[in-house]
Order: C-alpha cells, then sequence, then structure tokens
C-alpha cells in the first residue's frame, strides 16, 4: 500500500514512479567579470533573466547582500532566490571572479540554457559542473 502523501504527489506530477524528487546543478564558475559580479543590479537582472529563461516561477524578491567577511580574499555578493520549486543560490568573490551558483528544484531544468545565462551575465573562462538527482 502506497503512503498517502506519496500518492499526492504523483497525482500532482511532483514525483513519477522511477523518477528523482529532485535536480541539483552546482556551478563553480572562473575568470568572470568582475565588474559583473561586483554589481547588484547586473546579479538581480542575471537571476530575474535565469528563472524565467529555465521556466521557473520566482517567489518574491531575490535577496542580494554583499559580505566582507573575516577573510576579505572572499568577500563579495551572495544571492539567494526562492523559486516554487525550491531555490537559486549564488556566491560572487570580488577579488577572484570567482562565482559559485546552485539551482535545486523539484522540476527538471535546461542545464545548457542555465550555462548560457550565466555566460551572459558573467564571461566565466571556465565552467566546472556538477549535477545531481535527488531522491531519499
Amino acid at each position: 500500500m502506497k503512503d498517502e502523501a506519496l500518492v499526492m504527489m504523483e497525482e500532482e506530477g511532483i514525483f513519477e514512479e522511477g523518477g528523482y524528487w529532485g535536480y541539483h546543478l552546482i556551478l563553480d564558475c572562473q575568470g568572470c567579470d568582475t565588474a559583473r559580479i561586483t554589481s547588484k543590479q547586473n546579479l538581480v537582472s542575471f537571476v530575474k533573466t535565469l528563472v524565467s529563461a529555465i521556466d521557473m516561477r520566482a517567489f518574491g524578491e531575490p535577496t542580494v547582500e554583499h559580505f566582507a567577511t573575516h577573510d576579505a580574499g572572499k568577500a563579495g555578493y551572495s544571492l539567494v532566490q526562492l523559486i516554487e520549486t525550491s531555490s537559486i543560490t549564488g556566491h560572487f568573490v570580488d577579488k577572484t571572479g570567482e562565482a559559485y551558483l546552485d539551482i535545486f528544484s523539484c522540476k527538471e531544468f535546461d542545464i545548457e540554457l542555465t550555462q548560457d545565462v550565466i555566460r551572459q551575465f558573467f564571461k566565466p573562462k571556465k565552467i566546472k559542473i556538477h549535477y545531481l538527482t535527488r531522491q531519499a
């Protein structure tokens, strides 16, 4: 006998037999344009464009805050955008031009399109990708 919550999730299309509950894309970007990753306005435009491009729905406005940590070499903006299917987060390093982005969603999304938006907004020299499927 199936758990009642699982049946409800299947009916809503959230989980399909043999499928995954979630999709987690981790992107480590090297050599980004520092003017672009240190611009709060550019970061807000980026996440709004990304949400639309990968067919997600934002839940509220993005939070974008600059943090000067105990280690000045790691100072930079952090970004959080809740989406109806989970979240998009990012951490941007002022000094090195690095960007660390995570997209987690129970709805599938296009990895190549995600990279295209990142290239458009940050001009990284290299992107390292980790892609995980999540299932408890």
